[in-house]
């Protein structure tokens, strides 16, 4: 499974910074920056919000799927 981050996107059309946004939300440029890229492991659901709120969209604005052929059954503890 592949989760792809559309933050630069979304940041485009929006015409916003990095800058402005981590200074709006409260998070470090170099988190935000971890984010962009995609190379984030985790996002709490508090900063999903923030973002959220403050670019005026839906996570699934910010959060896209991508089937990929690592999508197998999880096992018991969901991984």
């Amino acid at each position: 499974m592949t989760i792809r981050v559309s933050l630069d996107r979304v940041l485009l059309d929006r015409r916003m910074s990095l800058t402005e946004l981590a200074d709006r939300v409260g998070v470090t440029i170099a988190n935000l920056s971890i984010l962009k890229t995609g190379k984030a492991r985790a996002v709490r659901f508090s900063t999903l919000s923030a973002l959220c709120r403050e670019l005026d969209c839906q996570p699934g604005d910010l959060l896209v799927y991508e089937p990929g052929p690592d999508d197998g059954p999880m096992d018991d503890d969901g991984e």
